[in-house]
């Protein structure tokens, strides 16, 4: 059974979670398989990639019935030990989109909790249905969240809020959710948003999208003279390259109507 498929069309790879009759809870099997989609993709043709879920919702969270399978294993093995660089297997889930050098869009609907919130927080971008429910919901199973999610979130909301969303576990609605700085933005039709905004994209020149989100990744992790050093190293190395030249040619066409 197919849990992830990929689907890649003008230069944009639209992800897709497969499971819908679990609401596309993540087992382990599945956990594999998205971390296999996003390797598959390192060195593909694409300028932007989305990720959606099939049927009802985007992502449930964990399939806890399928996690049984660790019971009784070293938990040092399984999660202290780093399986994937800095990384155990549960953050290379989320994470691996992060390290995609184009930019990634999360499509959201339905349900986007728990596991489901650390893989949309793997985008770049994240649009979602109104009527979309998010949560930190690692708490009501007496966790903390471990996939990754911890490196962004700091980035994303005020620490108060933090706190609260993983204290508590609470339910947000997609629109205080917006207000908070877990969405990017809200649409009815989310996946239609998404691949507006990923043929955008993909219209811009490839090295600089490339080079953008390389700086950004810098200039969120960083120090200020590493990141001012970083933007200049960044520019130096697109300015006068063929990328950078079909641009100008581009732009000047368009502000003469040529």
């Amino acid at each position: 059974m197919t849990l992830v498929r990929t689907d890649i069309s003008d230069r944009i790879a639209t992800v897709t979670l497969t499971r819908p009759d679990k609401m596309n809870a993540v087992s382990l099997e599945m956990l594999d398989a998205v971390i296999d989609a996003a390797y598959a993709l390192r060195d593909a043709d694409i300028a932007c990639v989305i990720l959606r879920g099939e049927g009802r919702a985007f992502c449930a969270g964990i399939d806890i019935a399928s996690l049984a399978g660790l019971l009784g294993q070293d938990m040092e093995e399984v999660l202290v030990a780093r399986s994937h660089g800095t990384r155990n297997r549960f953050q290379e889930f989320a994470l691996a989109w992060r390290d995609l050098e184009v930019p990634v869009i999360a499509a959201l609907h339905g349900v986007c909790i728990g596991a489901g919130l650390q893989l949309a927080l793997g985008a770049d971008i994240r649009i979602a249905a109104p009527d979309t429910r998010l949560s930190i919901m690692e708490i009501k199973w007496g966790l903390v969240p471990d996939m990754g999610g911890m490196t962004v979130l700091p980035n994303l909301v005020s620490s108060d809020i933090l706190r609260r969303l993983i204290y508590t576990g609470e339910v947000v609605e997609a629109p205080q959710a917006l207000e908070i700085g877990l969405l990017t933005e809200l649409a009815k039709d989310p996946g239609a948003r998404a691949h507006e905004l990923a043929r955008l994209i993909a219209a811009q020149s490839p090295s600089a999208i490339r080079a953008a989100k390389r700086l950004i990744d810098v200039a969120e992790t960083n120090d200020k003279d590493f990141v001012l050093m970083a933007e200049s190293r960044e520019q130096a190395a697109l300015i006068g390259t063929p990328d950078q030249m079909a641009a100008v040619a581009k732009g000047m066409a368009q502000k003469t109507g040529g």
